[in-house]
């Protein structure tokens, strides 16, 4: 079973990274996977900062985490979302929840929202929280779960876009790289090509 999920670490378009997740037996399996994934990359980012300013005696400034010390661009994983929303009910609140604990990362707060009534679930709790159908929150929430829904969507088609098209033309002796770019180019699909 396959199932692709992202992480948005911050508010700049540029910055959603994808986690290929193969392997997970569920959508609970998988959750846990990319935050594990994503999360022990910020403590890797957090540790290579923390001996950057060890070895600078101090200098480099490590109240903005998210910047290279010495490129000052932006780093991929430095620094940690205030928010971490999964799309699902309880089960997957849980699970992401335990996934930081287990992380040792006690300052995230973790919320799920459950598609089908758009209840808020938090860590442990046995009931759901019920925002006001317009709410400016609940619809924050929805916002941020259906670019969630759009992002791994778009991804899920290039990866499957690139696995017909490598499969099929790499079969085909004699053609190489260039040459399949330019085909893909010229007709768009296999079908029109074929």
């Amino acid at each position: 079973d396959h199932r692709d999920l992202h992480s948005f670490p911050t508010r700049r378009s540029s910055d959603p990274r994808r986690f290929a997740v193969n392997g997970a037996t569920d959508d609970v399996s998988a959750l846990s996977e990319v935050l594990r994934r994503r999360f022990a990359r910020y403590l890797d980012a957090k540790v290579e900062l923390d001996e950057i300013a060890a070895s600078t005696d101090g200098e480099v400034d490590t109240s903005r985490p998210g910047i290279d010390p010495t490129t000052g661009r932006p780093r991929k994983f430095a620094y940690p979302p205030q928010l971490v929303v999964v799309d699902g009910g309880a089960p997957q609140c849980n699970a992401a929840a335990q996934v930081l604990l287990d992380l040792g990362i006690d300052d995230i707060t973790v919320c799920g929202l459950a598609k089908r009534l758009e209840e808020v679930w938090l860590p442990d709790d046995e009931f759901p929280v019920i925002l006001p159908r317009a709410s400016e929150g609940l619809y924050l929430l929805q916002r941020v779960r259906d670019e969630a829904h759009r992002f791994a969507i778009t991804f899920h088609r290039e990866r499957r876009s690139k696995r017909m098209t490598a499969s099929t033309l790499d079969a085909i002796p004699g053609l190489g790289e260039m040459r399949r770019k330019a085909l893909m180019l010229r007709f768009g699909t296999l079908k029109r090509l074929g």
